[in-house]
């Protein structure tokens, strides 16, 4: 009777273990252009109780990273490769060589091309931007577009920045829609895009049958330019940054360290701005409240799609993951071009348009498809006739306490938030996790929790291997055997080593830039350079850099763009 009572335990641990398991449904949510103390649990005032609650029923990773803008980091989530690897090693143009040809090349495989063929129904829902064939003349230009790349259903846009009342390239599965003519989404109230991105993710969960696992890619536009949000939302915000910069920057750091996810010792890098020096402080306030509400409304959308997995059962038995594409963005986004200080044109001063396909074919366009002018710089943000982002004065407290923002590969540019979910895979609950990571690690980690091998082929052709590691030890506390991270993004370029890190600004084709080396566990913040200290370590990392960078073809640098030749005029003769 024991020795029965024995086996049968035997074979239930054996039965429990990963071989025998449920394969758990893998969902990475991926939002926009939002620096790493942005959300709640990693220090903002901003409302996420969401993300909050994921949080702390999960894991916060304190030192995960991106690529720093936006194309490279969606290819890198994807692929489990450094963007250039690729061939998205800058944005989705053709710069003429192999790490830079601007589309997504047949070397790399994505996560749902290596899952589809495995069992498991794959989803997309929200910015895709890893094609430059946004308007394809012909169906062979869809070539990288979500359902040639291995998902099933998608419903977003093939392009990056577009109004969130009426986004441009907007496509179900392999077809251009608008939000007039759509017969899959019929929203309640008026359409916007981030309502839109968590209902029609909802909706591929609700009609996704039990017999099979699934895996989802969420890829929200907010708070990338333009902030357009509901005015309930921007509500929430009314007064909360009348105080400037100096104040949120300041609590938001001393939240930070006391929630760890910033070491107590860290300090808070140079203010950039005075509030003091703000002319219309109305104005620069209310940009950071419709900021505030892009990332509210978005946490939202993330509750109805975790309320939708709850009500299928499926909750405890999926790897939930949130990131950030790259750190909170300084570009002028539209707020230096001249306009009106109104909230709308009386009537519509351009002719009314109506279902267009064409009509949004541009990032900014010049009217709303009712026909009022889009407006541009100092207008208040928020409407659908607006078009403007929140600035480089803001961006430097979404990125607090790091330096340089979006675009660049200091800290500020690179750090993002990772929340890890995922009640039957770890018994963890609201705790930490320093080990340094990367984008290129989750290719790796969605193969292991679906017990499925990366293959050295798709079709006929070699893949690349896998630059990245599975996080699935370090969802147990353990540490990963890593020797580096490599960084390059138009020119600035990083190697992380350990706890050190070397980092400099520059451009494609510059080889001669001012190095800085920081020793990341005592200076996260990047404010003291070690480079004289550690003469050998400096130039060793160096080295490894130029190695590395001419493996993943960060090597040999784009083309420059040429400067269109204009005709010479010729005098004529009198």
């Amino acid at each position: 009777m024991v020795r029965v009572f024995s086996l049968a335990v035997t074979l239930l641990v054996l039965m429990s273990g990963p071989m025998f398991a449920q394969r758990p449904n893998i969902i990475l949510i991926l939002s926009d252009d939002m620096g790493y103390s942005d959300i709640g649990c990693y220090g903002s005032e901003i409302k996420t109780p969401v993300l909050d609650g994921l949080a702390r029923n999960g894991l916060r990773f304190t030192q995960f990273y991106n690529t720093g803008r936006c194309c490279p980091t969606r290819a890198s989530l994807l692929t489990g490769l450094y963007p250039h690897q690729t061939g998205i090693g800058h944005m989705v143009a053709d710069r003429g060589v192999e790490g830079y040809r601007g589309e997504l090349n047949g070397s790399c495989a994505t996560i749902a091309e290596v899952l589809q063929p495995e069992g498991y129904a794959t989803y997309c829902v929200g910015k895709w931007h890893v094609t430059g064939k946004t308007f394809p003349k012909a169906e062979a230009d869809k070539f990288n577009w979500p359902l040639q790349r291995g998902f099933d259903r998608y419903y977003g846009i093939i392009n990056g920045a577009s109004s969130l009342w009426d986004p441009n390239s907007l496509t179900r599965d392999n077809e251009p829609i608008t939000i007039r003519n759509d017969d899959g989404y019929q929203p309640t109230e008026p359409y916007h895009f981030t309502d839109a991105v968590s209902d029609n993710a909802v909706k591929f969960i609700n009609e996704h049958p039990d017999d099979k696992p699934f895996f989802m890619y969420v890829a929200y536009t907010a708070a990338h330019w333009p902030m357009h949000a509901r005015v309930r939302d921007i509500e929430k915000y009314e007064g909360v940054y009348d105080g400037g910069y100096q104040g949120i920057r300041q609590a938001r750091y001393e939240k930070m360290k006391a929630l760890g996810v910033i070491s107590k010792k860290a300090e808070l890098s140079p203010l950039i701005g005075e509030w003091a020096n703000v002319e219309d402080q109305e104005w620069e306030a209310a940009c950071m409240e419709v900021y505030a509400a892009m990332v509210d409304q978005m946490d939202q959308g993330i509750g109805r799609i975790v309320e939708a997995l709850r009500q299928e059962g499926k909750l405890d038995n999926t790897l939930v993951m949130f990131m950030q594409d790259n750190g909170g963005c300084a570009e002028a986004g539209g707020r230096k071009t001249s306009g009106e200080r109104k909230l709308r044109a009386a009537k519509p001063t351009l002719p009314v348009v109506s279902d267009d396909l064409q009509h949004y074919q541009a990032s900014a366009p010049l009217q709303t498809r009712d026909g009022y002018p889009v407006r541009r710089g100092h207008v208040m943000p928020g409407p659908a006739d607006t078009y403007i982002g929140y600035g480089r004065n803001w961006a430097n407290v979404s990125n607090t306490p790091f330096r340089e923002y979006k675009h660049y590969v200091h800290e500020g540019g690179i750090s993002t938030p990772l929340v890890v979910h995922w009640p039957m895979g770890f018994q963890s609950k609201d705790e930490l996790r320093s080990e340094p990571s990367h984008l290129v690690d989750l290719m790796a980690t969605c193969l292991d929790v679906a017990n499925v091998a990366y293959p050295k082929k798709r079709g006929d052709v070699v893949l690349t291997p896998l630059e990245g590691a599975s996080l699935r030890p370090v969802f147990q506390g353990q540490q990963l055997d890593r020797k580096m991270l490599f960084f390059e993004h138009e020119g600035n370029r990083a190697l992380r080593m350990g706890d050190w890190k070397l980092v400099a600004k520059g451009r494609h084709g510059q080889d001669d830039v001012k190095w800085e080396l920081f020793n990341i566990s005592n200076d996260r913040s990047e404010l003291h350079d070690l480079s004289a200290i550690e003469p050998e370590r400096f130039k060793s990392m160096q080295s490894l850099w130029k190695e590395k960078a001419t493996s993943v073809h960060a090597l040999p640098w784009p083309q420059s763009k040429k400067a269109k030749s204009k005709p010479k005029k010729t005098r004529q003769k009198k």
